[in-house]
């Protein structure tokens, strides 16, 4: 069976790769900011081409040069553009500035479709992007692969129904040309949860402590979400104040990881319970860490379906692997669409994605301004004048929306897109150069 070509933007340290990997798809180029993150892409493979890199900078990476006609190509189109772009501009956790977060990369992510033409798209974010919040965002996605001639579907997806022992939702876009996305099926969960304990429970014993049995029994459940965080935050940890409690339910430690399993010789255990290693916070994302040891000797552990290494110290191994898209997940989503381009899973007419924000969309048609009244008869919805008011609000956030006051109330007009989406003149291009080696 021929592999399937992939140009991944974004890539952290692999995980999303591994995973694509594994499903069938051949890379010919990974981009990523941080060099640590892209030197242990080059250490697992050395043959692939990675470049380091505001992924937005033409020097860096040009999507032209991936255009189906582009000789190097031999006329063929890119199989799969992937990527998984800055979570910050959505997350819970932060602000939520979306369009107005010099970070955001969803929007030009998806301007580069209309370039590399590639057959799919697939793109994922953290489940804030799935929230009321972001409805007029999503549309405006949603209506640009269409204008682009392709089918997309969002979904949120949670790692724990592939085998991932944490909870991890993920709110996932994929896109194909529409010949191809009537093959397209989201992939079922495969139903094999395991627990924290199941999963440590032999790197916890590793060094002989003897409460590693009675631990694991208490560890009875999935792991909270692994946060990697920023390279403003501190050193490594398991997360913010709520996630600490999770993790201490299940006996564990989260302020801090440790560098080798218990028993101790130094930091001796507190009431917690042990802290997790970096080993152990990679099983749980997915991966199987593999040691320098097991490469002199050549352990079975290579052998793992999602054997990987990793460069950097603690603090950095430990964000790149916080930060990633669990390879299982990655695998059973790329599967999913691999079966569609290979038109290998059963055909079905499939329903246009529904409307996210019906407003945004009335606003979109009419082109001209329109009265709270008009809005809500062109969207069908039935709402008084401060709720429309409201929504148009949210709107404003990431599209500039003009008003007009008018002797029978306000109208609204629908202006430009905030977000980034290839501008010479968009904010985003200071704000990276000053700030470029803490950006992440």
């Amino acid at each position: 069976m021929t592999e399937l070509s992939i140009i991944e933007i974004c890539a952290g340290a692999g995980g999303q790769a591994l995973g694509l990997e594994r499903a069938g798809f051949e890379h010919k180029l990974a981009v990523e900011l941080d060099s640590t993150a892209a030197a242990t892409i080059r250490l697992n493979r050395p043959g692939w081409k990675v470049e380091v890199g505001d992924v937005a900078d033409l020097s860096v990476f040009n999507p032209a040069a991936f255009a189906p006609d582009t000789e190097g190509l031999g006329g063929r189109p890119i199989d799969l553009f992937a990527g998984g772009v800055p979570c910050p501009p959505f997350s819970i956790a932060g602000k939520q500035l979306g369009a107005n977060d010099e970070r955001d990369l969803f929007a030009w992510a998806v301007e580069q479709v209309a370039v590399i033409k590639p057959r799919a798209l697939l793109l994922e974010n953290v489940r804030g992007l799935s929230m009321p919040r972001f409805a007029g965002y999503r549309q405006h996605v949603l209506d640009r692969l269409r204008e682009f001639g392709y089918s997309a579907e969002w979904r949120l997806i949670q790692a724990s129904d592939f085998g991932v022992p944490q909870l991890r939702p993920r709110f996932v876009l994929v896109a194909m040309r529409t010949e191809d996305f009537s093959y397209f099926h989201w992939p079922e969960p495969t139903n094999e949860v395991r627990t924290v304990g199941e999963t440590l429970l032999d790197l916890m014993e590793e060094h002989g402590w003897d409460g590693a049995a009675a631990w694991a029994k208490r560890a009875d459940k999935i792991a909270p979400t692994i946060v990697g965080g920023s390279k403003k935050h501190g050193g490594a940890d398991l997360g913010p104040t709520r996630a600490k409690r999770a993790w201490a339910e299940l006996g564990v430690d989260a302020y801090g990881v440790h560098d080798t399993a218990p028993p101790y010789d130094k930091r001796p255990m507190t009431v917690y319970g042990p802290k997790l290693t970096v080993e152990m916070v990679a099983r749980l994302q997915g991966w199987e860490y593999v040691r320098d040891t097991d490469v002199d000797s050549g352990t079975e552990r290579l052998d793992h379906e999602f054997a990987w290494r990793f460069t950097g110290g603690k603090t950095a191994q430990y964000r790149q692997i916080g930060n990633a898209f669990p390879p299982p997940v990655a695998k059973a989503i790329g599967c999913a669409i691999a079966a569609a381009l290979r038109h290998e899973a059963p055909r079905r007419e499939r329903d246009i994605e529904s409307a996210t924000d019906p407003i945004y969309i009335a606003l979109r048609e009419s082109g001209s301004f329109m009265s709270s009244s008009q809005i809500a008869k062109k969207s069908g919805l039935e709402l008084d004048d401060p709720e429309i008011d409201r929504r148009i609000s949210l709107l404003s956030r990431d599209f500039e929306i003009i008003k007009e006051e008018h002797s029978s109330g306000l109208s609204y007009k629908l202006g430009a897109f905030r977000a980034f989406t290839g501008q010479d003149d968009h904010a985003r291009h200071e704000y990276y150069r000053k700030n470029l080696s803490r950006v992440s």
